[in-house]
C-alpha cells in the first residue's frame, strides 16, 4: 500500500470529478456531490479540495472558455490524474479487502445490538 492519504471530502471530490469526467468544474462538482449523495457542501470547501488534491497530484486543472452565462469569465475544469486514479483505486481496494473479512454476522442487522 502506496498510503495514499485521502480524507472522505478528499475522496467524495475526486471521485465526482471522475464521473463528471470533462465537465468537472466547482458548482458541477458541488451538485453532483449533491444529487449522488444527498449531502450539501459548501462551494468553497470543495474549491478548498480541489486546490489541495491538485498540490497533492492527483488532479489537473485547465481554463475552459469563457461562455456568455458566466459573463465572459472562464470555468477552471479539473480532471483525475494518473496518481488520483491509483489513489482512488487504492482506496477502493482497501475497503473491499476489510469489508470482505467481516463475519456474516456483522452484516445481519436484524439482530439489534
Amino acid at each position: 500500500m502506496k498510503g495514499y492519504n485521502l480524507g472522505e471530502l478528499e475522496e467524495l471530490i475526486l471521485l465526482t470529478v471522475g464521473i463528471l469526467d470533462q465537465e468537472a468544474y466547482g458548482v458541477a462538482i458541488l451538485e453532483e456531490i449533491k444529487n449522488q449523495t444527498g449531502r450539501k457542501v459548501n462551494i468553497s470547501a470543495i474549491h478548498t479540495v480541489l486546490n489541495r488534491l491538485e498540490e497533492k497530484g492527483f488532479l489537473k486543472s485547465y481554463m475552459g472558455g469563457a461562455t456568455e452565462e458566466r459573463g465572459g469569465r472562464r470555468k477552471r475544469l479539473f480532471s483525475i490524474s494518473a496518481t488520483g486514479r491509483a489513489a482512488i483505486e487504492e482506496v477502493k481496494n482497501v475497503r473491499n479487502k476489510l469489508f470482505d473479512q467481516l463475519p456474516p454476522l456483522a452484516l445481519d442487522f436484524s439482530h439489534g445490538h
